[in-house]
């Protein structure tokens, strides 16, 4: 992996590798729904595979695997074809945005001023690029089962294989979802004012965020896109089953 990431000139593993893991299908698939879930760190590991993950050797066997996961989630959905509802893929998705979270409010300092800074920038990011990861898929499984009154495991794939603002830009070819595009045009929007703001660097972004002002400004963006991401799943999930499940 560290050879090819320098051939593709990708940027170098932080803590010179310290968290390089690998795992297997099988501990991605065993360890679902137990309590060695979150001990062996399979949990976070499988769930980031299906959200935001790309092949950078092995296609065919990334392929294999992403479809063996997905039968693991799908394991009811022979019985229940003409209306699966994928609520065990669905409530791992919302517990890991949740793990995003709580794991942003354990580990952030308050003091002093700079530590404080770095604590708003990984806010800041959260409420974008981690709430984009996870609620893209959502509402592309969303979207599917409102339209189908199911969803497959070739449509979970299908979902998997694209990157999260590939999925707002896939919503947008749904024309059944034509009250949801003024919104999702509107993510989409937002979603790029943050790559910009972010792309500076993360020194001087901590620096931005000690002007209050700044800092301010940037905070009211990301509560922008959670209102946003708010006002689509509530479009999109028309208080459908799925939808209700996904709240209650």
């Amino acid at each position: 992996m560290i050879r090819v990431t320098r051939e593709l000139e990708i940027e170098e593993f932080s803590g010179d590798g310290r968290y390089l893991a690998d795992y297997s299908v099988q501990d991605f698939t065993k360890t679902l729904g137990t309590p060695e879930d979150d001990v062996t760190n399979t949990f976070t590991a499988r769930l980031l595979l299906l959200l935001e993950s790309r092949p950078l050797v092995g296609e065919v066997v990334y392929r294999d695997v992403i479809e063996d996961v997905v039968d693991a989630y799908w394991r009811d959905y022979e019985d229940h074809k003409a209306s699966f509802i994928p609520a065990f893929l669905a409530n791992d998705i919302l517990r890991l945005w949740r793990t995003f979270c709580i794991n942003y409010e354990a580990r952030t300092a308050r003091v002093p001023a700079d530590k404080k800074a770095k604590g708003k920038v990984k806010n800041y990011k959260l409420k974008h690029s981690r709430m984009l990861t996870c609620y893209s898929a959502i509402l592309v499984l969303l979207a599917i089962f409102g339209r189908e009154k199911t969803v497959s495991p070739a449509d979970a794939v299908n979902m998997v294989l694209m990157t999260p603002t590939e999925r707002l830009e896939w919503l947008l070819q749904q024309s059944e979802l034509a009250d949801a595009h003024v919104t999702i045009r509107q993510l989409l929007a937002q979603y790029e004012v943050f790559l910009k703001a972010s792309n500076i660097g993360e020194a001087e972004l901590v620096r931005q965020f000690q002007d209050k002002n700044v800092s301010h400004r940037y905070l009211d963006e990301a509560y922008q896109f959670g209102d946003l991401m708010f006002d689509a799943l509530n479009q999109i999930g028309g208080r459908n089953r799925f939808h209700r499940l996904l709240v209650v």
